[in-house]
């Protein structure tokens, strides 16, 4: 794999002339197969990314809809109405989370400053990341939509326009969770406080953001500091998905504030982007 993402730049032998370095995209596609290789060995990391969601699925559909027990009017289980929030906190585990904590480790490990070092553009690096959490992202979610829908009966959506909420849902705000993590892995002073720094701020998000609760019955102000972070718009966009169309009159606003949620999460995207151009640091603050 290092010799694909770091060709020679002299010319070899019979080849009359300079070796071209190959192009970003080409470069990504490598990249990406790379870190998915990485994230992969690392199996304690990915069967806590990959369980999260179903565990607290299992947990709160068994807890909470015991003796048949429902939500509103109309009826909708306890497992069906927690499902869009394990979608969006699974999302954000992927991506925020796991892209904060692990850059701050390479990051600490010398990684990042060897990677530096090479021909590779930056842009192949950070598109790898994207790519890898993407496919996880999508592997995490077709996981936890198949035990939804077999263990626990979950309904599927059953037409095309719920499928593209879905689609770009999913697609922005994994995008936005990505670029995210990779300018908060700026914030923790060493690999080994990364986890310490990350998981309370993805753990108050989830608690604020209607994951574990109904977010109407959030006090106000609470429902006030989510609005401000992607994940209760990607909660929110993901319920539109899988619940009923009566359900939308139980949001605060009355409604699934598409076009709110695509603004918010676009948002956060250019925050991320310009924030982790200024921050972003290839080496650790005592290597020079």
């Amino acid at each position: 794999m290092t010799t694909t993402l770091t060709p020679a730049r002299h010319g070899g032998a019979g080849t009359g002339g300079p070796n071209r370095l190959p192009g970003v995209l080409r470069l990504a596609a490598a990249r990406t197969v790379h870190e998915l290789r990485l994230y992969f060995r690392e199996r304690d990391a990915v069967v806590f990314i990959f369980a999260y969601p179903v565990i607290m699925l299992a947990i709160f559909a068994t807890v909470f809809g015991r003796d048949g027990a429902t939500v509103g009017d109309p009826a909708i289980p306890f497992s069906q109405y927690f499902l869009p929030g394990m979608v969006a906190t699974g999302v954000m585990l992927s991506s925020f989370q796991n892209l904060a904590i692990s850059i701050a480790v390479e990051r600490d490990e010398g990684s990042l400053k060897r990677l530096r070092g090479t021909p590779m553009p930056p842009a192949a690096y950070f598109l790898g990341k994207v790519g890898q959490v993407l496919v996880s992202s999508l592997v995490q979610t077709a996981l936890l939509l198949v035990v939804a829908a077999v263990v626990f009966g979950v309904p599927m959506p059953s037409t095309t326009q719920a499928w593209a909420t879905f689609a770009w849902v999913f697609a922005l705000g994994t995008a936005t969770g990505s670029v995210c993590g990779v300018a908060f892995s700026s914030v923790p002073r060493s690999g080994r406080a990364a986890s310490a720094v990350v998981t309370p701020v993805v753990l108050v998000l989830q608690f604020i953001s209607g994951v574990f609760f109904q977010y109407d019955q959030l006090p106000t102000w609470m429902q006030q500091v989510a609005s401000l972070f992607p994940l209760k718009w990607m909660a929110q966009g993901m319920r539109s998905v899988f619940l009923p169309e009566q359900a939308e009159a139980w949001e605060v606003s009355g409604s699934w504030q598409h076009p709110q949620t695509a603004i918010v999460l676009t948002v956060w995207l250019v925050v991320g982007l310009v924030v982790g151009v200024k921050t972003f640091r290839w080496q650790r603050r005592d290597d020079g």
